[in-house]
């Protein structure tokens, strides 16, 4: 960290923090009434003022302004106007990261909707389900997504965005529907305890959960963009993270966009060769990725990375713990600093390495909570854990007053306990108020920055016939940090062979999702379980870590 003296100190920052400080910030009141595309959009638009650079997977470029966005949201406002689509009603995006994606999503805060995300990577199965259960009157998609929505159960009225010539038979057409809207829609306010997003997040003994996230939680974005990104007036900013998770739909499109800030969407693959060459492009100053993208740069070589040394300013890791070695390798060959950060789904980033404030950062460390959110580790029992000891990251709600989660969508929120929030992960506290990340408490599996859920896998994999049982636990990989590792009861009359178990990753590939499915399968004759029939997934975690440990560690 910078020893800037004129850089506040964490605990001098902390000392004279007040929510006001960023509430007051908002042209809207959370009590009577806001808008989150007047936020975000409306009252950034003055002349040429860029909201948006965007390049495509073939090298078109664009640029949009937010004065182009505030007119092309009324027109998305005004046909969903016309559809009958209600304050509060959800809206569904299938969407890549193309400049359509923040018209649709601008669109539906106008109207007072909840804009619903959806990962282009999921299938039917995983969309059917979404799409169910948030019961969205409409879903927007692209040409080369359509088709994923074929066969889903209960599909509303579909949108498609196409280049010229017309859309699927029974579907409305995106830029067709948008010219013959009126430029002008007033924002409908909202007020801070109402919903605008909503995700659904992985869950290991059930299906994905949803996540409304409401109102209050902007100015919780601000902050994180502001004091631990420290995103500034002249940076150029890129979080590649996809905004159909929590951390690009958070960060890489509400939370610039919040700060009237420019954001930058690249829809093509993300190579050691892209990347480097955006960073280039569009001399980026300010970079978010997880530390997937991180360990891609290094992968790229020192002389790669002396490109851009210089340029970029600083550097923000979530979605994973952060190696060490990543963040030494980065100093040295790009001379800037990773600020690894921590957040959930439900959340946003609550524990954070700060840019914009001074503290010993300790590699491999997550940092120090938020301001507006009093972070805690507890036992068992919710007794508060003394520092150097290992105990489960809460938040004490009553005391957070920038924590906006209001439960899971239409079900039961176990992680509310008393007056805490549990999140499931483990962490040791050090004596200067750091969190260090130990583990998960329960069986998610984190590869290449994406939570995904056992359940999820294994719930797609019950469906083939050959699957009597199967359970999916992460197995350590040097790059993704876990992949999803099968293990597979087959039901008499079949065999296990390299075929099948092509056969099924293919199969939960295509129905679920295209990050999600195992890259590896393990067939097995019986699965470890409790006395009452419960897999024991630790066991067949232990197991993987076990052979991932190098001989003779201990």
């Amino acid at each position: 960290m910078t020893a800037d003296a004129q850089i506040p100190t964490y605990e001098e920052f902390m000392a004279r923090f007040r929510v006001e400080d960023i509430t007051d910030l908002l042209a809207g009141d959370l009590r009577t009434g806001l808008n989150a595309c007047y936020e975000c959009c409306d009252r950034h638009a003055q002349p040429g003022r860029v909201a948006l650079y965007w390049e495509g997977k073939d090298g078109q470029r664009a640029t949009y302004t937010f004065a182009e966005l505030q007119e092309l949201s009324a027109r998305f406002a005004n046909f969903l106007r016309a559809q009958g689509v209600q304050p509060g009603d959800r809206v569904a995006g299938l969407l890549p990261r193309i400049p359509e994606l923040l018209v649709v999503i601008l669109g539906t805060w106008r109207a007072g909707a909840v804009y619903q995300t959806l990962f282009t990577a999921f299938g039917p199965k995983a969309i059917e389900y979404r799409v169910g259960r948030s019961e969205a009157k409409l879903v927007v998609t692209d040409e080369a997504n359509r088709s994923k929505l074929d066969g889903v159960a209960g599909l509303p009225a579909v949108m498609t965005i196409v280049r010229g010539g017309e859309a699927p038979a029974g579907d409305f057409n995106f830029h067709t529907e948008l010219d013959r809207q009126s430029a002008s829609f007033e924002p409908v306010m909202r007020t801070g305890e109402d919903p605008f997003m909503l995700l659904f997040t992985s869950g290991t003994v059930g299906l994905a959960k949803g996540v409304a996230v409401s109102l209050k939680a902007l100015p919780a974005f601000y902050a994180y963009m502001r004091f631990a990104m420290d995103v500034r007036d002249d940076d150029a900013y890129w979080n590649v993270a996809d905004p159909g998770w929590a951390y690009g739909l958070y960060y890489a499109i509400t939370g610039p966009l919040l700060m009237g800030h420019a954001t930058t969407l690249y829809e093509g693959p993300f190579t050691a060769e892209s990347t480097y060459r955006m960073l280039q492009k569009y001399k980026i100053t300010n970079l978010a990725a997880a530390p997937t993208a991180y360990r891609l740069l290094m992968s790229g070589g020192a002389e790669r990375a002396s490109t851009i040394k210089g340029q970029l300013r600083v550097a923000n890791s979530a979605g994973e713990p952060l190696n060490p070695e990543v963040i030494r390798w980065f100093e040295q060959n790009v001379g800037c600093l990773i600020c690894d950060q921590y957040g959930q789904t439900e959340l946003g980033m609550v524990v954070c390495n700060y840019h914009a404030l001074r503290h010993q950062i300790h590699p491999g460390s997550m940092g120090l909570p938020m301001p507006g959110f009093r972070m805690l580790t507890v036992d068992e029992q919710l007794r508060e854990v003394e520092p150097g000891q290992v105990g489960q990251v809460a938040i004490d709600r009553p005391q957070s007053p920038l924590f906006w989660f209001q439960g899971y969508w239409q079900q039961d929120t176990p992680a509310f306990k008393q007056h805490y929030y549990l999140t499931g992960d483990t962490a040791e506290v050090g004596p200067d108020g750091c969190f260090t990340f130990v583990g998960r408490a329960d069986d998610i599996i984190t590869s290449a920055g994406y939570r995904i859920g056992p359940f999820d896998v294994e719930s797609c994999l019950i469906e083939h016939p050959a699957v009597a049982e199967s359970a999916a636990v992460g197995k350590p990989d040097p790059e993704r940090t876990e992949l999803v590792k099968a293990y597979v009861v087959l039901r008499p009359g079949y065999t296990a062979s390299p075929e099948l178990a092509d056969e099924l990753q293919q199969y939960v590939k295509q129905r679920l999702s295209a990050h999600a499915y195992p890259r590896e399968i393990e067939f097995v004759d019986a699965l470890p379980k409790t006395p009452s029939g419960k897999i024991q997934r630790f066991i067949l975690r232990k197991q993987e870590v076990d052979k991932a440990r190098p001989a003779g560690s201990e």
